[in-house]
């Protein structure tokens, strides 16, 4: 895999320099995990299960209603964040760069913003569909209906690059997906309007990812550019809806807005939007858009218990228990088959 950019003044964060090569035998048979990989892996699953406990706490404990202006300032603080970074040299935008250009302009070519736009848009839509699907659907339930989000993974990237799988990567697909089927069928508290929000984030997700591994190997842009490329793009878009819609106005009006508490949550969600969006693009690129989605099924044994011990929702149903268990399970299998390279 591809190594960290050295900088001429110290070293540059980790970034995802998208791997080159690889024939038809090699998609099939896959690939092992490297070391780098997994700490990728890793860091994606700690800042998800953390920023899902951010988001939920603002959107139910404190009844925020405006779940797009909780992004458009996760957004606006990840596009601060990359400024400032790449103005201190911390960080390259592009390939290859050893450190940051002093030359201002928007830092990214225009060319290069409009190459990348099918990835701004597919972000965004991913970002509003998962922010109000944690809204509609209890922690344990949302987690678990979001583990199907793998089956459209494979369908795009089939899609878009051709990329085929062994008999053990879809066997623990298909574990997870009856799990899934047995856990929400006798989910007590289920919502149509939420179910379908969570397959409509489920189909975004999968879009998303695609496109990240299909644009980020041609655009020449590296983790970081890409993220500030979807913030010039969406940012400006997001702010136009959230105005026309009143819900900025109403923002100012909320009566926690300046509760120490709320502005905590809040500041937590923004910094741990960005570090997740980066350990996306990183695991995603490092390994691949299924691998990402597999992490994240992996992560949800966490996300679950600490969602069930403090927002609730979800009675105790043994079917729910065991559809749960089997989809922890099938991720597992799919994660030793990843390790192994099979």
């Amino acid at each position: 895999m591809a190594p960290s950019v050295p900088a001429a003044k110290g070293m540059l964060l980790p970034v995802s320099d998208p791997p080159r090569g690889g024939g038809d035998e090699s998609l099939y048979k896959g690939s092992a995990m490297t070391k780098r990989g997994a700490y990728a892996a890793l860091a994606y699953m700690t800042c998800a299960v953390l920023l899902v406990m951010f988001n939920k706490a603002a959107l139910s404990s404190y009844n925020f209603p405006f779940a797009n202006v909780i992004t458009l300032f996760q957004m606006i603080c990840s596009t601060a964040i990359l400024y400032v970074m790449k103005r201190w040299k911390i960080i390259s935008f592009t390939v290859g760069e050893p450190w940051a250009s002093d030359n201002s302009g928007s830092l990214v070519p225009f060319g290069t913003i409009l190459q990348t736009l099918p990835l701004s848009l597919s972000y965004l839509l991913y970002m509003l569909a998962s922010m109000e699907s944690v809204r509609g659907v209890n922690v344990p339930m949302y987690t678990t209906l979001r583990r199907t989000t793998v089956v459209f993974t494979m369908t795009m990237e089939y899609l878009l690059t051709r990329q085929k799988y062994s008999s053990p990567i879809f066997g623990s697909v298909a574990l997870i997906v009856f799990g899934a089927f047995i856990a929400g069928a006798r989910d007590l508290s289920f919502d149509a309007y939420g179910y379908a929000i969570v397959f409509v984030a489920n189909i975004t997700t999968a879009i998303y990812l695609a496109t990240i591994s299909r644009i980020g190997k041609s655009s020449g842009l590296n983790s970081f550019g890409l993220m500030w490329c979807n913030g010039l793009v969406c940012g400006p878009i997001l702010l136009f809806w959230t105005f026309i819609r009143g819900d900025l106005e109403s923002t100012i009006n909320f009566p926690y807005l300046y509760s120490p508490g709320f502005q905590m949550v809040m500041l937590s969600s923004c910094i741990m939007a960005f570090f997740l969006n980066y350990s996306i693009f990183l695991n995603t690129t490092l390994n691949s858009a299924v691998t990402q989605t597999m992490c994240g099924n992996l992560k949800d044994l966490f996300t679950v218990g600490i969602g069930w011990i403090l927002f609730g929702g979800l009675p105790f149903d043994l079917l729910n228990v065991i559809g749960q268990g089997l989809g922890f399970l099938g991720s597992g299998l799919y994660a030793y088959c990843k390790i192994k390279g099979k």
